[in-house]
């Protein structure tokens, strides 16, 4: 498996939001480059594919920043269909819709858009667990990808933004998580 050092459309279109997304950045960029090097090294997408999980990384936790609140997934797509419709690929906001909604979800999503939504889910569990879970990559695939691409303080945010919500909502502490 072979690291993809770039992705030149994320950092067109992430560039977009680097004033929301402020100090976090960095940590937010890299995150997004770790799960697509998994989500692809899973998923093995055609040119299609892959412009469509390119935008759903993007946009998948943006409404952290954006609406400052760790119950992002229903804005985060809002936003994800707004920009597709101003880029021209409004037929793409179901399957790209779906896939940011479940990205936080415990079970398997056996409904349309499947492949790329469970590629998506995979990849962006095998970044929050830092490796943990792999869903099958080999373990030198993800060290080597994680080297390439630095935590940046990423994890630290996700534990701060985790901690400030159960403050405020002690029985709602990971509203994101679906079963």
């Amino acid at each position: 498996m072979q690291v993809h050092p770039e992705f030149p459309q994320l950092d067109a279109m992430l560039e977009a939001w680097r004033e929301p997304i402020g100090a976090d950045y960095a940590a937010y960029r890299n995150h997004l480059l770790r799960m697509l090097n998994f989500c692809f090294a899973l998923a093995r997408p055609d040119e299609t594919a892959a412009r469509k999980l390119v935008i759903a990384a993007v946009f998948h936790d943006i409404a952290i920043w954006t609406h400052g609140t760790i119950d992002y997934l229903r804005p985060s797509a809002e936003l994800a269909r707004e920009w597709l419709q101003q880029h021209g690929e409004p037929a793409w906001g179901d399957e790209i819709d779906a896939i940011i909604d479940q990205h936080h979800r415990f079970r398997p999503w056996r409904e349309a858009g499947g492949d790329l939504v469970e590629a998506f889910r995979k990849a962006d569990l095998v970044d929050v667990s830092l490796g943990l879970v792999r869903f099958g990559l080999p373990r030198a695939f993800v060290a080597e990808v994680r080297r390439t691409f630095p935590n940046a303080g990423f994890h630290k945010r996700l534990v701060q933004l985790t901690l400030r919500q159960l403050g405020r909502e002690p029985l709602r502490p990971l509203p994101m998580m679906k079963w």
